[in-house]
């Protein structure tokens, strides 16, 4: 129930259900699921994999979700849709970012759930609610799915039918994201930890490449590397990058 700290405008805090929530909702076999799910997005090789299953798995898992997607914002500024299941999620989430307002971006921003049961009564949106409903979409569901220093994310779960999600949805959806923020932040450690080895590995062959030409010791090397990165004002994993592929070092600014 609404109080008059927190208005009844369908929208919950972080990692808590919307105030449209009731209490009602029922677990079933939502445990096997959540590890099942666990398990396979482990399994996906890449974040792009992971992201990827996890809208497939929103869509499978929550009542009344018939399409989902997940929204970064890279800065606090930069909204993209990192993974959908369908490109009609694209195409909504557009409107959203282009009009500025939807419960997307309140989910990322505010650290709120938000539920949108009909977008034809819907008031809080108007830009967007009205395009929306031109792409068949009458009902919403957005979680916050993490916050990493200035990076949002979101789960967003759409449908074509109006009030679509219940109290239901809400559980399901609040530990789906939970699991899922878990898995996303695990995949983003590991590509991290694989860009840093490739990096690594290209400047020591960037190295070798100016010590056996040059006859200079490695520290000298690596010095060179950094003078060159700097003055051209580019990434030293991308200067050795250049000089291992092309064997030159001088003319990377004239690409």
């Amino acid at each position: 129930m609404a109080t008059s700290e927190q208005p009844d405008d369908g929208r919950g805090a972080q990692g808590r259900p919307s105030d449209s929530y009731t209490g009602q909702g029922e677990g079933g076999e939502l445990a096997q699921m959540l590890s099942d799910m666990a398990r396979s997005l482990q399994d996906e090789k890449s974040i792009e994999d992971t992201l990827q299953g996890i809208a497939a798995a929103a869509v499978g898992m929550v009542p009344g979700a018939e399409h989902a997607g997940l929204t970064v914002v890279r800065g606090r500024r930069e909204v993209t849709t990192r993974a959908a299941s369908d490109d009609l999620v694209r195409r909504v989430d557009r409107v959203q970012y282009e009009a500025g307002q939807g419960p997307c971006l309140d989910a990322v921003y505010d650290k709120r759930t938000v539920r949108l049961s009909d977008m034809a009564t819907e008031d809080r949106w108007p830009d967007f609610t009205r395009r929306a409903l031109g792409l068949g979409v009458h009902s919403m569901l957005s979680f916050q799915l993490y916050v990493q220093h200035d990076d949002l994310g979101a789960l967003n779960l759409y449908s074509a039918k109006a009030d679509a999600f219940d109290d239901e949805s809400e559980n399901v959806g609040l530990l789906l994201a939970s699991h899922a923020a878990i898995a996303m932040a695990g995949a983003q450690k590991e590509h991290d930890l694989s860009v840093a080895i490739s990096a690594r590995d290209l400047i020591g062959q960037a190295k070798g490449i100016l010590m056996e030409r040059h006859k200079i010791t490695g520290d000298q090397a690596f010095h060179l590397l950094a003078r060159t990165s700097q003055h051209a004002n580019i990434k030293l994993a991308e200067i050795a990058r250049y000089l291992v592929e092309t064997g030159e070092l001088t003319d990377i600014r004239d690409r």
